[in-house]
């Protein structure tokens, strides 16, 4: 580590413990963001993906990168590192990330069903979504908009993507 003494204990961990090590106080510093993935590839490639609460600035992935990249040394391993943000095309993957967003339209898949609608609520671990539905009228004919409200548990969600309305 360049500008601190490093312990000893750090020249005998691998890469992947050391990035991670790295990772989490740099993730320390700015509460903020939250570790979505991280990936060291058998080519020394690391791939971090982080997100945060109220975003991620270029700033932020700057932070991340210069906390890992200052402090690994090239003599020793040869790598290459990329720092970016969730994407919207990512799908939400962290409990965090349904929290901040609250009041977006979101596909969620389950085991069982597929639901499309607003996000309301994130209490605990369980989400719920709200959406309008065309039904027949219970008597005469026609239809009648009902709304319709599930609630779905974080660990029953397969994959679940916010929809991008313009």
């Amino acid at each position: 580590m360049r500008g601190r003494k490093v312990p000893s204990f750090y020249l005998f961990m691998s890469l992947k413990d050391k990035v991670q090590s790295l990772l989490e106080g740099a993730l320390q510093e700015n509460p903020s963001l939250f570790l979505i993935e991280s990936k060291i590839h058998p080519d020394n490639s690391i791939e971090i993906i982080i997100d945060g609460d109220d975003g991620v600035k270029v700033e932020d992935c700057i932070a991340v990168s210069r906390a890992i990249e200052h402090n690994l040394d090239r003599d020793e391993e040869d790598f290459s590192l990329q720092v970016m943000s969730s994407g919207v095309s990512e799908g939400l993957k962290h409990i965090r990330q349904y929290k901040k967003n609250v009041g977006r339209k979101l596909k969620v898949k389950t085991a069982e069903d597929v639901f499309e609608g607003e996000l309301v609520s994130v209490i605990d671990d369980v989400i719920t979504l709200t959406w309008k539905s065309r039904e027949p009228k219970p008597v005469g004919k026609g239809k009648v908009t009902v709304t319709k409200e599930t609630s779905v548990a974080y660990r029953d969600i397969v994959e679940a993507k916010v929809i991008i309305t313009f």
